[in-house]
Formats: structure tokens, sequence, C-alpha cells
């Protein structure tokens, strides 16, 4: 079905999307009564993950790369694509009518064309074919009794409200001002300074500075010339397999961090059978918690302003292969994202709890191993992360 044959009552859809605000009840999938073997599954069939995998895919086509904002770019592209995901899932579920509905995996695909196309207006061409080509393509056989048509209409609907609070989220407006100079404060490059999401609209957080951590060690406190030499042993006495975590786990390049930790999340849900609800619930609370912690922490970053360990000890090498971020050391930026998506993860998956807990202490290592983070930078932005997570899941997104 081409998409310019896609029609649906505005009226409908509206209502559509405000019922969908009132409920979460699980998704209810209908077994076909005589499967064949080579039948489609419904977790192998998920628009979620498939669209989620596209955006990496874009990302590695059209990386950000605008004033050093890659990892912020990414993390907030993610969010709102899961964002309207969800509420599409949301919405396309309360409009059944007896037998037929609208296709719940037809909305998220609409819906995820809409937003990618915004984030990426050169893909959008070839994002429509591949709307076009998946609505040709068999489906597993519980979809039959669903309706294209209004699913896609759904899903274009929520994508244009999602949209629209996107536009407004205040995103690389507000400057962190000037550095202070003196000792044990971070010394800047020339190029811009990254904001990362600095002063943007958060999902949960009630202000920027909710889960501000206490100030780092005092430069020259004897706590923090042991966090200090605890680097500079590592810096002197890196390993290869020290170098190897530090490099695997920058994610400098796409799918940068979010991105990774995205490719993740897919995984876990094909491999643990989630259904189309669970899949977008579980990555919209995942990037809208490391979208907030990200607020947290650009908050943190530009009220300490922070010495990196590599300023602070000249004798300090960076990681091969890896270069000196241009923000503040404290806290941890990577840490932050990393603990909130991987703390969601924890919750939707907990038989997978210890895979996922490593997962967070080895980055955090990675941090270490690198040059680039003391100890306490890296505790600090785990507690962000986590209090990011906790948050989102004790919140609403609907």
């Amino acid at each position: 079905m081409s998409r310019t044959s896609i029609h649906f009552s505005a009226r409908t859809i509206i209502a559509a999307i405000c019922v969908s605000a009132c409920t979460d009840a699980p998704s209810r999938i209908v077994q076909p009564t005589a499967p064949s073997a080579d039948a489609v599954k419904f977790w192998e069939a998920l628009a979620t993950t498939r669209w989620n995998e596209r955006a990496a895919a874009l990302l590695q086509q059209y990386p950000p790369t605008a004033n050093g904002q890659a990892q912020a770019a990414t993390s907030r592209m993610l969010t709102y694509l899961s964002l309207a995901q969800y509420r599409a899932v949301l919405a396309a579920e309360t409009g059944k009518d007896h037998s037929t509905h609208p296709s719940v995996p037809t909305a998220v695909a609409a819906a995820s064309v809409a937003v990618l196309s915004d984030f990426f207006p050169l893909a959008a061409a070839a994002l429509e074919a591949q709307f076009d080509d998946d609505l040709g393509a068999p489906g597993w056989p519980g979809a039959k009794n669903e309706d294209p048509v209004a699913g896609a209409a759904i899903g274009r609907a929520v994508a244009a409200q999602v949209l629209a609070q996107k536009a407004t989220d205040n995103y690389y407006v507000e400057s962190p001002g000037v550095p202070p100079v003196g000792d044990g404060y971070w010394i800047p490059a020339p190029t811009p300074i990254v904001r990362s999401l600095f002063g943007v609209r958060p999902f949960f957080l009630t202000s920027p500075d909710q889960l501000r951590p206490p100030p780092p060690p005092a430069f020259g406190s004897p706590e923090f010339l042991a966090a200090l030499a605890e680097i500079r042993t590592i810096s002197d006495t890196r390993t290869p397999e020290q170098v190897a975590i530090a490099v695997s786990y920058a994610t400098a390049k796409p799918p940068f961090t979010a991105g990774s930790e995205n490719i993740e999340a897919d995984q876990l849900i094909v491999q643990h059978h989630r259904t189309e609800r669970e899949a977008a619930r579980i990555l919209a609370y995942a990037n809208a918690a490391a979208f907030d912690a990200q607020i947290a922490c650009w908050d943190a970053k530009f009220t300490y302003w922070f010495i990196r360990p590599s300023q602070a000890d000249k004798g300090i090498t960076i990681a091969p292969g890896l270069t000196l971020p241009n923000h503040p050391s404290y806290p941890s930026a990577h840490m932050c994202i990393t603990a909130a998506i991987m703390s969601v993860l924890v919750d939707a998956f907990p038989s997978e709890r210890p895979r996922l807990e490593a997962y967070i202490s080895t980055a955090g290592l990675s941090r270490m191993y690198a040059g680039l983070h003391y100890r306490f930078d890296v505790e600090a932005g785990e507690a962000i992360g986590r209090q990011a997570a906790a948050l989102a899941l004790g919140g609403s997104l609907e």
C-alpha cells in the first residue's frame, strides 16, 4: 500500500491518542491457530527495534558533528524517536474496533519515519521508501486483523506532537558562561565547549540541579592527590587489555554511546521475546532517563568546572586513539548515560542483571584506563545515571 493512499479521520486519531494516555495494559498478542514452521514470530518482526536499528545506520551515514555535540545529538534523536514509537503503540492499541484494529507496527513505523526524517532530512525519501517496503512485506500471522491505514495515520499524528515538543525543548540555547580560571579549574580547548543537553527541558527532573552531586575533592587535598595518583599509575603501566577496554567503550564514533547501548537493548528485547508495546516502552524510558541524566551531568560540570587528570598532571597520557573531550571532568558523562540506560534495562530484564551491572562497571573503568577521568568522576556519573533511571521508572511518558 502506498503512503499516498493512507487517510484517516483526524477526530479518530486525536481520540485514540488521548485515550492512550490513560492506559498501560500489557499488549495482547493473538497467536495463529496453526503456525507454519517458517512463520515470522512477532518478536522477530518488531517495528520498534527495526527502526531503532535503522536510526543507528543513519548515524553512520549522517553523523552529527556540529559543535562537538555528536553524543548529545544522538541521545536527543533516539529519545524523541522512542518516545514517538511508544506513544504510537499506545494510541494504536486504543483504536480497536471488533475484529479489526489499527496496525500497531505500522503506527510505530510511520512515527519513526516522521521523526527520523526530521532529524535526517537528506534521508527522508529513502525512509519513506523503506516504510512502503515494510507495508508490502509479509508480517507475522497474528497481524492479519490489523489495519495499516489507520495505524499509519495514528503514527504520523503522534510524531507531529512529539516533534512539536522537540522544537521547543531549548536545545543548544543556554550558554554555560565563561569558564573560571585558576588552580583546579578545567582548561578549555579553543574549539567550542561541548554543552550536551545543558539547559534543555527534562522529562522527569523538576530542576537541572535536582541530581547535582556534592563537590569533588578539593584540588590539592589528600583525597584529590590520591585519586590523581591512581590515574597516573594507570597511565604509567597501561596494559594492552586496558587500552582495548578504553577504546571499545569510548564510542566516540557512530552510533556513539547512546546508539551503541540502544543496540544492546534491541538485542535483549528480541532475545527475551518482548512485545511491540514492551519494546517501545523499554527504549522510551531508557532513552529519556539518559536524556535527563545528561542535563544533570552538565549542570554539575558547569557548576564545578573541574580540571581533567591530564591537565592536573602533565605526565598522564590519554590512551592511544582517544582524545580529551572539551568539557570539564566532573562527573563522567559516559557514566551518566550508561548507568541510566543500563539501569532501565536491569529493571526490564532482571535475569540479565549480572551482565548489565558488569557493563556499567567496565564502562567506568574504561574512562580511568583512558586517562580521562578520576574514580570520583566515574562514581558521581554512575550515581546520576542510576537516579535518573529511578525517576524515569517512577514517572510516565504517556
